[in-house]
């Protein structure tokens, strides 16, 4: 009787271990690799599905999008300016069958292959590209090694050149030449200021030219911006009529030379 009933525990406990090894449970965001002797069946899930114990071997894959530092790499630009670059890459699987098969570990491999490609990418241009056309840039990233990474069966969404480390001798040069720039557009400005300034003076004095009147009341004008109330300067127009007729009446100081 006690045989039999530590033979029927043993079974029942038997049985139990079987169906805890054949039921799986997939979350949402991952999917069950099958293999079947060796042989891949496909990928299960989300939910509850059942495996044949012993036969069968689940690898779990992750679908969830993977956000990777790239570590800082030195990179010598096309105009041999040597810089220190990070960025940031994100990537998920598509494919679980091809992320598992293909690949032994796709997550590695997409890391080993954006720091290759960085590297090989930012050495074809010039520093001046790297800092004004840096969206140009992410998006020829991303499509290299999205082409690498596609028979993975990973999907490269985005990457993006975090910071990029200049030596300080760049920096003083650069600071050097935004100081330089921007006199000159300082001066560019003021020469065109001034030249706005001559233009319409002259097209003041071709109307005060025209309309003596105006002359006038500029003048009276400008003698009440000069006059203040503590000033003991008296201004006093003389019409310019009058110096010239005292010019005309003055005696000619200049005598003939002698034959």
């Amino acid at each position: 009787m006690n045989t039999a009933l530590i033979g029927i525990g043993v079974a029942v406990v038997i049985i139990l271990m079987i169906a805890i090894a054949a039921i799986k449970i997939v979350p949402e965001y991952e999917r069950g690799v099958i293999f079947r002797l060796g042989r891949i069946i496909g990928a299960k899930g989300p939910g509850l599905f059942i495996i044949i114990p012993i036969v069968d071997r689940m690898i779990r894959v992750s679908l969830r999008t993977v956000t990777m530092d790239i570590p800082p790499q030195d990179v010598i630009t096309k105009d041999n300016v040597t810089v220190r670059v990070n960025a940031v890459t994100y990537f998920n699987v598509i494919d679980p069958n091809r992320s598992v098969v293909a690949i032994e570990d796709h997550i590695k491999a997409t890391s080993q292959i954006a720091q290759t490609t960085l590297r090989s990418i930012l050495g074809q241009v010039d520093l001046d590209e790297l800092l004004i056309k840096r969206e140009e840039i992410n998006q020829r990233l991303q499509q290299i090694i999205d082409e690498v990474t596609n028979p993975w069966g990973v999907k490269v969404s985005l990457v993006e050149v975090k910071h990029v480390e200049l030596p300080e001798t760049m920096r003083r040069a650069m600071a050097r030449q935004a100081e330089a720039e921007r006199d000159r557009r300082a001066k560019v400005i003021h020469a065109k200021g001034e030249f706005e300034a001559a233009e319409t003076l002259g097209q003041a004095a071709e109307i005060l030219e025209r309309h003596p009147a105006a002359m006038h009341l500029r003048i009276l004008s400008t003698m009440a911006e000069v006059s203040t109330e503590r000033n003991s300067t008296l201004i006093f127009p003389l019409p310019m009529e009058i110096l010239r007729l005292i010019d005309s009446l003055r005696p000619n100081s200049r005598q003939e030379a002698p034959t």
